[in-house]
């Protein structure tokens, strides 16, 4: 009796979840994904039909089994929807930051621009960092890599074309400015992409990255999960009720994710007319 019950469905995915947190507190690491998978352990009956559907579906494929969890874990650790809401909070940032660039950049460049006249025509000259090549070597004075590799041959590309072959440091400084005033923020991952893809923050922000990441590491991306694998909505919201710890008042249901996918396809099929 007891080999069959360790045999279950339920017993080979609780094993898998339960080696994980072994190994995570082993190694003092991912205590977001350990706090996962204490909810998931506490929540068994309402996984009862996602494991049974799990093991219907990668009973011939054990690493296949144990990707989509882990997938689960890291997607509801690093994409539940606080993070979600700290990424849009840097992504505001970053364009701050580059707002603050441009308008610094123009000041400097217009400043460098009134020196460079003076110097010319006031009859006083002040300043050693006068053109692109003065700005590199005194920026790289006490880097021992450039001392050591690029510093000569810089020297003599100077000697070689003097300073009219080269764009003037308020040249250089606006094309700064230019750049942080009109570059587009791009998400660095397509988990990044997908989880902030909307103006706002939302629950659906991690089934977008879940979908993502499943695809990711199927086997058609030279991942472990077979092509051909689909879990059903149902299933995905009884996982993402449990591992995002929702609550009577938050819990989302089959009817939830399949609106999500349908649109993800829609989506999809946009991009791909456009190409």
């Amino acid at each position: 009796m007891t080999q069959a019950k360790n045999r279950s469905p339920q017993a080979k995915c609780e094993n898998i979840l339960k080696s994980e947190r072994d190994y995570n507190v082993e190694h003092n690491i991912l205590p977001s994904e350990v706090a996962i998978i204490d909810r998931l352990l506490r929540r068994p009956l309402e996984l009862l039909k996602v494991y049974n559907e799990l093991e219907e579906k990668l009973d011939r494929s054990p690493s296949g089994l144990r990707t989509v969890l882990r997938t689960l874990l890291s997607t509801a650790a690093f994409w539940c929807p606080e993070k979600s809401a700290l990424a849009r909070q840097e992504r505001a940032k970053l364009r701050e930051v580059n707002r603050k660039i441009a308008a610094s950049a123009q000041k400097l460049a217009e400043l460098l621009e009134e020196r460079e006249l003076l110097n010319n025509h006031s009859g006083f000259f002040g300043g050693e960092i006068y053109d692109v090549y003065s700005a590199i070597e005194a920026a790289g004075s006490d880097q021992t890599l450039f001392q050591w590799h690029v510093k000569e041959p810089l020297q003599r590309l100077s000697g070689q074309y003097d300073m009219k072959y080269w764009p003037s440091l308020p040249v250089v400084i606006q094309a700064i400015a230019t750049d942080a005033d009109t570059t587009k923020i791009n998400a660095g991952d397509a988990l990044t992409a997908a989880g902030t893809e909307g103006a706002r923050s939302s629950r659906a922000d991690f089934f977008k990255s879940l979908f993502v990441a499943l695809e990711k590491n199927s086997q058609s991306k030279f991942g472990l999960i077979p092509r051909d694998f689909r879990l059903s909505d149902e299933s995905l919201a009884s996982l993402a009720n449990c591992a995002l710890d929702h609550g009577a008042e938050e819990l989302v249901d089959g009817a939830y994710v399949k609106r999500l996918r349908q649109r993800r396809r829609e989506i999809i099929l946009d991009e791909r007319a456009v190409e």
